[in-house]
């Protein structure tokens, strides 16, 4: 049997987006609570959101060098399953909340990510985006080939995956896990229907693939 990796897709703002996204067979749904996001959503929205996710299906909860009170906060009123931390979060910080999360690695040449990695010994994952001034990877891809085999830690690969390039992703890089957020969107925020089903289908196309040859 092929191993089809996970499929999450991020920046969720509308209930409407939430249900397409399971209904086509996503496995995770992200929240982000970054404020400078145009995909920020607040915790009565979160909470909207995330109660509309059915059983089995993750909410993860996206946080940028916030605030530790801030993310308590946040996990007292939102059911979130997983924490992504996409800043300059040291392990320490990470762990301290008592809930599995997944840390985000910026990648661009010399970066190594195996001794990265090596730095979180209790993450579930490590989340590799591309490398650029902000933070996030703003919808842009990076070089596949700066991903060492060997990794201790599933990775999770993101940066500007679309349905157009993620069953390539699926076939090289043999993630975990992919995450994409503004792949299958119609404008910042507000996610498409159809880029989603089709996001989701390549990806499992490709997995199909890798288990034929």
């Amino acid at each position: 049997m092929p191993r089809i990796p996970r499929i999450k897709i991020c920046g969720l703002t509308r209930a409407e987006d939430m249900r397409a996204a399971f209904d086509a067979g996503a496995d995770a749904l992200g929240l982000v609570f970054f404020p400078p996001s145009p995909r920020f959503v607040d915790l009565d929205q979160a909470v909207r959101l995330a109660r509309l996710a059915p059983p089995f299906v993750s909410v993860a909860g996206l946080f940028v060098n916030a605030e530790p009170q801030q993310v308590r906060e946040t996990l007292a009123a939102v059911p979130l399953h997983l924490l992504q931390f996409h800043g300059d979060e040291d392990e320490a910080y990470c762990r301290q909340f008592n809930r599995p999360y997944v840390k985000a690695a910026r990648m661009k040449p010399g970066f190594d990510l195996l001794q990265y990695a090596a730095v979180f010994p209790s993450a579930q994952a490590i989340l590799v985006d591309a490398f650029v001034a902000a933070y996030g990877g703003g919808g842009q891809t990076f070089d596949w080939n700066l991903i060492p085999s060997g990794s201790a830690k599933p990775l999770i690969l993101s940066g500007g995956l679309d349905a157009d390039n993620v069953g390539e992703a699926v076939i090289r890089v043999r993630p975990a896990a992919v995450d994409v957020s503004s792949g299958v969107e119609a404008s910042k925020g507000i996610k498409d229907a159809a880029k989603m089903r089709a996001f989701i289908a390549a990806a499992h196309t490709a997995a199909a693939t890798v288990a034929i040859y």
